[in-house]
């Protein structure tokens, strides 16, 4: 509204149409060139038709013949015939230029170059459609521009900036979602990182009882060792202390027969049988280096490490443990069981069977799925339960977590739009149950499936319990209790838990 208004006061002190009449050089035919006026109305008179020009520049207009002589010259903006001597003095309009002359003076000087054409130093009021070029008055009457479609900027800047409002709520709506995102991953990461702290601590802690339990260890073993080593050679010195003796004792008879022997025949007979009795029952003593005790010690030696076989189990237990999930002992809830699953006494089997069970209903069990949930939920920590499927033929298994207040009535579709993060275990295939259900390929059809929910985190993991293969993973943000799900199809077809 300002615009137009800027524009209409700019229309009655310039003259739009102040026009002109020459003959063309080429043609010696009558010709009408507009030449549009860049002043200020000067002495503003009105025609008939209501339209005021200034006196002089429509006295030239009406003192150029046209190509009828009998013809009055018509209004250049409507082109209405008027009487040439009808001009009617506005005086009113000249007071107003003169004000509007003052006002333009101070608002020229804070004029920007955008604002004004190029061409004729004129303000820009209009907007060519055809063209998308911004026009002052002298370029709207211009030839080029004259059957375009013409409007005020502010009006043919509506729609555009309509459209530019859609983009920008589009835009903002999808920066606000890279936002919560951005926030969701970062809190997973942080998560991720107070994880991996704890752990450092953990593992740092463990190794050091570990540490000293080895020193200790080490130290005890060492000393027993240090002691057999000293048994050992004191059993040697006196070893050797009691073959010197016999050796020092047998090499006395060996010499005193030896020289009997190199005697005559009466000196060799002379007491001679108590010389060879006494080398007859002379008995040899055949020791021992190493005493039946000290070797049963030595040999027993290894059991030594048995404390500490047993201590580095522990810690690998006690280790991998703390490291890994913490083991779920989940139990079924029959009051979620659909009817036509029979549970076990203890709840921790589950049987399909085509018999529906007499179960009364309530608003916590599944209706026309025929799922069963665990008896109690999940809201933190990092939690590993295994579930042993025992597929009839045509049989399927689905195993997962579900949001609390997941549909239980009904149709229930299993994706994570709808609070459901699940595996389905067919004859012959498994799938991931995801916006769009994905067959995985595997090396081999698991028979024991082990869940693994990171509720921080937002993981929840699917691995073959027996050989460790990786089947798929779900990343999700939790923000409310996620229970264990499990669902069954097919007469014979069971599943148990364990932890």
């Amino acid at each position: 509204m300002a615009e137009r208004l800027e524009w209409h006061l700019h229309s009655v002190t310039q003259s739009p149409t102040c026009p002109q009449k020459n003959i063309s050089s080429d043609s010696g035919q009558l010709t009408y060139h507009h030449f549009p006026s860049t002043g200020t109305l000067r002495e503003p008179v009105t025609i008939d038709c209501g339209h005021n020009f200034c006196r002089a520049c429509l006295t030239r207009y009406c003192e150029i013949p046209g190509p009828d002589l009998e013809e009055s010259p018509t209004c250049p903006l409507c082109k209405e015939p008027f009487r040439p001597g009808s001009f009617r003095p506005n005086w009113q309009l000249a007071n107003v230029v003169e004000n509007i002359e003052r006002l333009q003076l101070v608002s020229t000087l804070g004029l920007g170059e955008e604002d004004v054409c190029q061409e004729h130093g004129e303000k820009i009021y209009f907007f060519c459609e055809d063209d998308e070029m911004q026009l002052c008055v002298v370029c709207r009457e211009a030839g080029e521009h004259a059957t375009h479609t013409m409007r005020f900027l502010e009006d043919a800047a509506a729609p555009y900036r309509e459209q530019i409002h859609k983009c920008l709520k589009c835009l903002r709506k999808e920066r606000e979602e890279i936002q919560e995102i951005q926030s969701r991953e970062n809190k997973r990461m942080q998560v991720l990182l107070t994880q991996v702290s704890t752990k450092r601590q953990q593992v740092i802690s463990e190794f050091a009882h570990l540490r000293k339990f080895l020193e200790e260890q080490q130290s005890i073993l060492l000393a027993q060792l240090e002691s057999q080593d000293g048994d050992i050679l004191r059993q040697r010195d006196e070893f050797d202390l009691l073959v010197a003796g016999e050796i020092c004792r047998f090499s006395a008879l060996i010499e005193e027969l030896e020289e009997k022997n190199e005697r005559p025949a009466r000196e060799l007979l002379t007491d001679i049988r108590s010389t060879l009795i006494r080398c007859e029952t002379r008995k040899c003593r055949k020791p021992v280096a190493v005493s039946p005790e000290l070797g049963q010690r030595i040999r027993d030696f290894p059991q030594q490490a048995l404390p500490l076989q047993r201590e580095m189990k522990m810690f690998l237990e006690k280790l991998c443990f703390e490291l890994d999930y913490e083991p779920a002992h989940i139990s079924l809830d029959p009051q979620t069981s659909h009817p036509k699953l029979l549970l076990s006494e203890d709840h921790q089997r589950a049987q399909f069977s085509y018999k529906w069970q007499n179960s009364p209903d309530n608003p916590q069990r599944f209706d026309r799925a025929t799922c069963v949930l665990a008896h109690t939920g999940i809201t933190g920590g990092r939690h590993t339960w295994v579930v042993s499927i025992d597929l009839a033929h045509g049989g399927s298994c689905t195993v997962g977590v579900v949001s609390e207040d997941v549909q239980r009535k009904g149709e229930l579709r299993l994706r994570p739009e709808e609070g459901v993060w699940a595996v389905r275990l067919a004859w012959g295939f498994v799938s991931a149950l995801g916006s769009f259900p994905t067959r995985l390929t595997l090396k081999e059809q698991p028979r024991q499936v082990r869940v693994s929910l990171d509720y921080e985190v937002g993981w929840v993991t699917f691995t073959n319990a027996v050989t460790r293969e990786p089947i798929y993973t779900f990343t999700a943000s939790f923000t409310r209790k996620v229970i264990p799900f499990f669902g069954l199809w097919g007469r014979g077809s069971s599943f148990s838990l364990s932890s």
